[in-house]
């Protein structure tokens, strides 16, 4: 689909939802974690489950260097050097699981992945323990899940937030540190990607480029949301928006 995007006589509903999913896009990357549920969501629909993990990933490096910019001060190094090396490989494990797989398994594979994060995520938050888990296996099992779900769908999201929802970050070093987790995660999965899936080519940059103003509109309307949010409502908003957009992916 994504090669007729911009045909006139067929691009005005999946360009429409593309678009969608660029500003919902850049609500995630400025804050707003959960809501990239949406993003990928709305970009499986208008491009399919497998070529969407290309098409998102150029916007999300984008969305990344902002939110590294914006947040940058407030990251905290030590979790992600005990969750990073975990996740990338995840990350080349995906990339050997994903390859040949169909695209209808694909997209309930992506489906899966997120209801079963968001279960995770409720049960999480529903115990109340204020008990950070500090053993290892916790910080090795939870990054590798991202990985392995960050090249087969750009679904990293509902497992590092769970990650740092666990370890009972505030809400600037939650942004932060994921900020800078993804910005280095999607730089290593940019090369699989073209050289290995072939899910990135210069069609998939030009139609980006479309979708660009709606990234940046995302954005900015996004960190204005932000700082409005009180602490305490930070945590349940994010919990609330990922199964909310889990709901979405099952349902289309």
């Amino acid at each position: 689909m994504f090669h007729s995007l911009f045909q006139p006589e067929q691009a005005l509903a999946p360009y429409a939802i593309a678009l969608a999913g660029a500003f919902v896009l850049g609500l995630a990357k400025s804050g707003l974690k959960g809501s990239g549920i949406f993003a990928v969501t709305l970009m499986a629909l208008a491009f399919g489950a497998r070529q969407s993990t290309g098409q998102i990933l150029p916007l999300l490096m984008f969305g990344d260097l902002f939110a590294v910019v914006y947040y940058n001060r407030h990251a905290r190094w030590d979790l992600l050097k005990r969750f990073l090396p975990w996740m990338i490989l995840g990350i080349l494990g995906g990339t050997w699981v994903g390859q040949d797989m169909p695209d209808l398994v694909f997209k309930w594979a992506m489906a899966g992945i997120i209801l079963g994060s968001v279960l995770l995520m409720v049960w999480w938050d529903l115990r109340q323990s204020k008990r950070v888990p500090e053993h290892p296996a916790f910080s090795g099992f939870m990054g590798l899940s991202a990985g392995v779900t960050t090249m087969i769908g750009n679904l990293a999201g509902p497992f590092s937030n769970l990650y740092f929802l666990a370890m009972r970050l505030p809400k600037n070093e939650f942004i932060g540190t994921a900020a800078w987790l993804f910005l280095l995660t999607n730089w290593i999965k940019l090369p699989l990607h073209i050289f290995v899936w072939e899910t990135i080519d210069l069609q998939v940059l030009w139609t980006d480029l479309w979708l660009l103003p709606g990234v940046i509109l995302g954005l900015f309307a996004g960190v204005r949301i932000v700082r409005i949010i009180r602490e305490s409502f930070y945590r349940k908003l994010i919990l609330f928006v990922t199964a909310l957009g889990a709901i979405l992916l099952l349902l289309r």
